[in-house]
């Protein structure tokens, strides 16, 4: 299967205008027994409440089941049953859980997507793809700043983007490169299938589930036709003066070496948004000037520091290296350092109990997964502040144990010489 695959993936990258019509037999027992296996049996489970360990007690014949209601048509998968987790700005984000056999068919379709659409993606791309992500995104947005005349950014947010996804124009954009009506009614099916909202059935009208296991990357070639296509063919032929787009999810920041052509965009951004059914949040896109000339500019109009700008949970940062020179910094964005701090608050007050030994230990692992995300060249400070905030939390959870004090700050500093807090690293260099 892992042969036929690579195969779809050369051709579809040796001969880019190739529209496939026959990879529907493709979901056939291999690949959905492989996707049983690579699928974590610790998930959420959809409304039928059917876990892996299930499933798997009678694999063999569910497995044969399936294959032939795909064969058949028959397959209907069953509407995602509707969750919601808190978002950092107290608001809840909805969450679509599908049902056990419907993650391993998307997962399987998950594949077929991917090895068309992975060689047609833009290498400014960088969102829900295989052995990309964030860091590299944010290194490509200094680097393009830093080593081009970029003097003003675009940083725009698109309202929902997962929910307003339109299906008519996904379907139109999908149909470009796959004409396998199976594999089309199949997608359709998926975007159809409905949500179950508190034992309410919902209709899908538009958009695409987050938590779907096939959402991804759908919402990837939504984008890539929709702004990346758009911005390399148009935008950027059109610009006299440097230019650069980085892309993550739904997440994207553009840069202009000229202030005209950096409001042209943003214009013409708004419409090409509403043609397919999406809208900038206005309350958080906005055009500055950022770039080695705007410290300068700014001086001689009397309004202090350049601004700055926020991209996955980094705040970018005019600066100077040690001899002087222009660059730009990354920090930890403050609005992600509160949410990082409420979250941690939380978890150890529902983690009180646990055992001082088990508890620091956690503890570590949590710390350790946030410095491996924010550990960046010169974000030192942030992780270290936020290292101090745990330390304190800590330090209150433990004295609220049984109502009364258990530790003075003394003591808890002699508790660490035992259970040792981890420290911060940096992880990931700028400067490679």
């Amino acid at each position: 299967m892992e042969t036929k695959l690579k195969r779809i993936a050369q051709i579809s990258k040796e001969q880019p205008k190739t529209v496939f019509t026959s990879i529907y037999h493709l979901i056939n027992e291999e690949l959905l027994l492989q996707c049983h296996k690579e699928l974590d049996g610790n998930k959420a489970v959809g409304i039928d409440k059917m876990t892996k360990d299930m499933y798997n007690a009678n694999l063999e014949e569910n497995i044969k089941d399936l294959v032939t209601r795909l064969k058949n048509k028959a397959y209907k998968p069953a509407p995602a049953l509707r969750v919601y987790i808190p978002k950092g700005n107290g608001k809840m984000r909805p969450l679509g859980i599908s049902i056990y056999e419907d993650k391993i068919v998307q997962l399987a379709l998950k594949k077929l997507l991917e090895v068309i659409y992975e060689p047609k993606f833009k290498d400014n791309m960088f969102g829900f793809r295989p052995n990309i992500g964030c860091h590299q995104a944010i290194k490509y947005v200094r680097k393009e700043i830093m080593s081009r005349r970029i003097n003003y950014i675009v940083d725009a947010d698109i309202k929902g983007f997962f929910d307003h996804i339109n299906h008519e124009w996904l379907m139109k954009m999908l149909e470009l490169n796959i004409q396998d009506k199976n594999i089309l009614g199949l997608i359709k099916k998926y975007l159809k299938a409905g949500i179950m909202d508190d034992g309410k059935y919902i209709e899908t009208l538009e958009g695409s589930a987050q938590g779907n296991i096939v959402s991804p990357v759908l919402a990837n070639i939504y984008m890539h036709y929709v702004l990346v296509n758009w911005y390399k063919v148009i935008v950027e032929k059109k610009s006299k003066g440097a230019t650069f787009l980085v892309v993550y999810a739904d997440d994207f920041i553009t840069g202009f070496q000229y202030k005209s052509e950096a409001e042209a965009y943003y214009k013409a951004l708004e419409k090409r948004m509403n043609k397919f059914g999406l809208e900038l949040e206005s309350s958080k896109s906005r055009l500055l000037a950022f770039g080695r000339f705007a410290e300068n500019d700014r001086k001689q109009k009397g309004l202090g520091k350049p601004e700055t700008f926020d991209f996955l949970g980094f705040t970018f940062y005019c600066s100077k290296t040690r001899n002087g020179k222009f660059c730009v910094n990354m920090k930890t964005s403050r609005k992600k350092f509160k949410q990082k701090v409420k979250a941690m608050k939380l978890w150890l007050y529902e983690n009180r109990d646990v055992k001082t030994k088990d508890l620091v230990k956690a503890l570590n692992r949590k710390l350790l997964g946030h410095y491996h995300y924010y550990g960046v060249s010169n974000n030192g400070r942030m992780m270290y502040n936020f290292r101090q905030r745990t330390i304190e939390m800590l330090f209150k959870v433990l004295n609220k144990r049984n109502n009364r004090r258990s530790y003075s700050w003394d003591g808890l500093n002699e508790m660490f010489k035992v259970y040792k807090i981890q420290m911060p690293k940096i992880y990931v260099s700028l400067f490679e």
